[in-house]
């Protein structure tokens, strides 16, 4: 699907054409899609197959009068069970003379949030500034991924002092794999803003420069942020897997007392089971009054040692 916007005052308005100084957001677009772009606008169609590529990394690429910018952008996905998975998917932004293109492989809130004027003071026009504008979003995205990875591990955290339920611990795993994403889609990401830095890609102006500095913070901060709860929430689930290793040991530790003081009933009961009347009070209580006494002092001693300690 192609739609194309060109800013107008301080809203966004969709047009039909590839007019010069638009913003065309191609989303998950069919070969014959694919074909237009390359026809009309002259777009490398590796570019675009580039950006439809789930395992491409970040980088940035030159040729022919064209950047290819592509970035990881973080998605939240709600599950059937009523909880959110956090994981990233490739973006690219590609700049030629008169136009912004962009190419994901599926509709996301970061071209929504352009579409429908949710981000204020964008001019399509100013290309460089709006590619830039774009990646102040998706840093934007990413820390606002990360607070509420946060909000859910404190939530967690809490019903797991309660009852610790194998689905919680599946949820902490869950965070931690989309942390695991996070950081290292960011890593590339601070990379290639550091070469968009050095103005050597793309002629940056003043302007531009402080947009792009602006950008780059966010995402040191958003790498920063990622790293910590990484960090705390690995620790926790190591100390929740002490707690659960723990809790085995003293589980195992009470089945052994309650094997051997209930063998100590089955020892005296197999002598006097045997077939031979040379036992003592054979055909009298006695059997079983050895049993409970035996038993008991076993359980005393027992309760007393170290063994439950």
């Amino acid at each position: 699907m192609i739609n194309t916007y060109k800013s107008s005052g301080t809203a966004m308005t969709e047009v039909e054409e590839f007019d010069p100084g638009c913003w065309i957001s191609a989303v998950a677009p069919t070969e014959a899609e694919i074909s237009k772009l390359e026809s009309e606008l002259s777009v490398d169609r590796d570019f675009i197959r580039s950006a439809l590529d789930e395992e491409e990394s970040s980088r940035i690429e030159s040729g022919e009068g064209q950047t290819l910018i592509v970035l990881d952008y973080p998605v939240a996905e709600k599950n059937d069970d009523e909880t959110f998975s956090y994981s990233t998917l490739p973006m690219g932004i590609i700049l030629t003379d008169k136009n912004v293109i962009s190419v994901s492989l599926s509709q996301n809130a970061i071209i929504d949030d352009f579409a429908k004027g949710v981000v204020k003071n964008v001019n399509t026009g100013f290309k460089t500034q709006f590619v830039f504008c774009i990646l102040l979003r998706i840093a934007a995205k990413y820390l606002q991924y990360l607070k509420q990875i946060e909000k859910i591990f404190n939530y967690v955290q809490k019903q797991l002092h309660t009852s610790m339920k194998d689905e919680h611990l599946i949820q902490l795993l869950g965070l931690q794999k989309s942390l695991i994403y996070f950081s290292t889609s960011l890593k590339s990401t601070e990379t290639v803003l550091e070469k968009l830095l050095r103005g050597r890609v793309i002629k940056l102006y003043d302007e531009d420069q402080e947009l792009l500095e602006d950008v780059l913070v966010e995402i040191k901060q958003a790498i920063e942020m990622s790293n910590i709860y990484s960090n705390i929430l690995s620790n926790t689930m190591d100390a929740y897997s002490n707690i659960i290793s723990n809790n085995m040991n003293r589980v195992m530790k009470a089945l052994t007392i309650i094997t051997i003081v209930l063998e100590i009933p089955n020892i005296i009961f197999a002598f006097y089971g045997i077939n031979t009347v040379d036992l003592p009070f054979a055909y009298t209580w006695v059997a079983i009054a050895l049993a409970l006494v035996f038993a008991g002092l076993a359980t005393f001693i027992l309760m007393k040692s170290k063994f439950l300690k």
